[in-house]
């Protein structure tokens, strides 16, 4: 179940969860009325997670992405056994931005 935080905590919030989540992947989907449903990013390795007050933005750094999200309203968490599995965005025009993270895949060294 998702939970809400509110805009007074998302800088400490981002911040935290961002070292947490370091060698983690992130899929970016976005969703609204005007555009449907898309992908923005698939499983690209995560740099991390920022929110800044001043500029009103949260930002989400891929490798070879830096996804911005201009004067969000709103933002949720979920967890699965203790960490971090999805932050949902709601942006100021009603736009909804899921960021998903899953484990990189380790594969056996040859």
């Amino acid at each position: 179940m998702a939970r809400k935080l509110e805009k007074p905590q998302w800088q400490a919030f981002l911040n935290r969860v961002s070292k947490a989540l370091t060698g983690k992947r992130a899929e970016i989907e976005i969703g609204s009325l005007a555009i449907g449903e898309q992908i923005q990013a698939e499983w690209l390795p995560l740099i991390g997670l920022a929110y800044d007050p001043k500029s009103d933005q949260i930002e989400v750094a891929l490798e070879n992405l830096d996804h911005l999200i201009s004067r969000p309203r709103e933002l949720y968490f979920e967890e699965d056994l203790g960490q971090l599995s999805s932050l949902a965005i709601i942006d100021s025009e009603g736009a909804k931005q899921i960021v998903r993270f899953k484990d990189a895949l380790l594969l056996p060294v040859a």
